[in-house]
């Protein structure tokens, strides 16, 4: 694999930009090595400015869910921006694709388009908390909602204990209004309402966990936290910013049958573009302005080209129907890895739902349930194999706790290809670990 221009921009780019990047994952700050520049997408593939060409599996962190460059998709958004890229007034685009949005969420009465997810989900707090007249919100260890100072919050010394700042820059007395419960664990919820009384205004969660890896909601826990967010009058909140139109057109409410007070979306909807959306009950979502007292605004929210491709988008994921062929994909890609990881004597755990999956590495085999079973997984390991896999022509996600991403455009062939990679990196992860395993035995007799 040639790196000499990536390696170039690099060194150019870390003087530029602190740490050379826009966003800190992309920095391989998780696995090590030089970010690979990209100059090209096409379908299911990247090219980058070496000329190394790589099956995907990032697509951009999951927006992609038709491939790089959906010839409908450009074409939509070039004949959008060939009338002016933004108004800073209302067009019929966001309108059009309102209306889609409400016909496919079953708890979308209304919608306001953002321009990132971290927007929705700053927004729909606020609604929250508005709505309630509490100030206090329960969040779950290893779910991640955005960079906004209530959610850059760890757990304390225990679950369901006041946060604490997880980044510089989040004053402590933010982050006590943030309670950190454990993921599938409806314990520590009922612990939470039982500590603060009268004071949650809400229940945050990913419905999909798919910032600690991938970890699906144990049954009855979702069901679990509509039952106690209504029994204490705080309304439940999915940031589905990951899995909106991703696991199903409906979203990840759609398939458990559960409809929350709000939801929060982006990453799919946008087709590619930089949007987001908060959408609930009427009544909740009239809290806002200019409809009501809690104020949002946003110079660029429900801009024309990002209107059009999420329009697009969604009329080809209604007209296509690629999900039971994704899930097609999902499990022959799994069947694969596990196989592969077998045979090269690698101990791994595969979480998955649908197009989402996560390899996790391990000493024994054990579910990944929560953020304290996650956290425990040999990342060294995952690094190894990770920079194997690149060498070997796929680009997966730079850190164990990032979602894997199928799209429509993986076709058998990528499917084969990866999973033919995999034989040979599961092998470099696992005698990367002997080597290490004996340099420190031999150090340790010196």
């Amino acid at each position: 694999m040639k790196e000499e221009t990536s390696r170039k921009l690099y060194t150019r780019a870390v003087s530029l930009m602190p740490g050379g990047v826009s966003s800190p994952v992309r920095a391989f700050g998780a696995v090590g090595g030089t970010p690979s520049y990209i100059v090209r997408g096409s379908g299911s593939h990247l090219w980058d400015a070496d000329g190394n060409e790589y099956v995907d599996y990032v697509l951009s962190w999951g927006p992609l869910l038709l491939g790089h460059a959906h010839p409908r998709v450009l074409a939509a958004v070039q004949e959008a921006a060939a009338k002016g890229t933004t108004f800073g007034a209302p067009t019929a685009l966001e309108v059009e694709l309102a209306q889609r949005v409400v016909e496919a969420m079953p708890s979308i009465e209304r919608v306001r388009f953002v321009s990132s997810g971290t927007e929705a989900t700053m927004t729909a707090l606020r609604i929250a908390r508005a709505a309630t007249g509490r100030d206090r919100v329960i969040k779950f260890a290893g779910c991640y909602h955005g960079h906004a100072d209530a959610f850059l919050v760890q757990a304390g010394s225990g679950a369901a204990t006041l946060g604490i700042p997880s980044s510089s820059g989040v004053p402590a007395a933010l982050a006590d209004l943030t309670v950190v419960a454990s993921y599938n664990d409806l314990v520590s919820v009922e612990a939470a309402f039982q500590r603060y009384p009268g004071e949650i205004a809400c229940v945050f969660v990913e419905p999909v966990a798919a910032n600690m890896g991938v970890v699906p909601p144990e049954p009855g826990f979702l069901e679990g936290l509509r039952d106690l967010s209504r029994s204490h009058g705080a309304l439940l909140i999915f940031d589905e910013v990951i899995t909106g139109f991703r696991l199903s057109y409906h979203g990840a409410q759609g398939l458990h049958g559960i409809r929350p007070d709000l939801t929060t979306l982006g990453k799919v909807l946008g087709g590619g573009l930089p949007v987001g959306a908060v959408g609930g009950r009427r009544e909740l979502m009239e809290m806002l302005a200019p409809t009501g007292p809690v104020y949002q605004a946003g110079t660029l929210s429900g801009n024309p080209i990002a209107m059009a491709a999420g329009i697009c988008t969604l009329d080809e994921l209604r007209r296509s129907d690629p999900y039971p062929a994704l899930e097609d994909s999902s499990r022959a890609l799994v069947k694969g890895l596990r196989e592969a990881a077998h045979n090269a004597g690698a101990t791994i755990t595969i979480n998955g739902v649908g197009s989402l999956l996560t390899v996790f590495f391990q000493q024994e085999v054990r579910p990944v349930r929560s953020w304290a079973e996650a956290e425990r997984v040999d990342r060294p390991a995952y690094a190894r194999f990770f920079h194997a896999m690149r060498e070997r022509g796929v680009y997966l996600p730079p850190s164990q706790f990032e979602a894997w991403f199928l799209s429509a455009a993986h076709s058998e062939l990528d499917i084969a290809q990866t999973v033919q990679a995999a034989h040979q990196a599961f092998a470099a992860a696992v005698s990367g670990a002997v080597a290490e395993t004996s340099s420190l035995r031999a150090g340790q007799e010196r």
